[in-house]
């Protein structure tokens, strides 16, 4: 059996998508956290979809394509 790659664009994508990700969930986590008091009701909703971004950014950064 051979292991076929994965094509070189695919690989290059994944950790451009993975970083760009990283980048957006700071920038949101950043902004929510720094003006809380004007979001309103429930800030931790929004902080924590940025934490969730910057985690599967992370993932897909780390992770080994086959």
């Amino acid at each position: 059996m051979s292991s076929k790659e994965a094509p070189i664009g695919l690989t290059i994508m994944e950790k451009l998508i993975g970083l760009l990700m990283i980048a957006i969930g700071a920038l949101t986590l950043y902004s929510t956290y720094t003006n809380m008091e004007s979001i309103g009701t429930n800030p931790a909703l929004i902080l924590g979809a940025g934490i969730a971004l910057i985690v599967l950014g992370i993932i897909l950064v780390l992770a080994k394509t086959e």
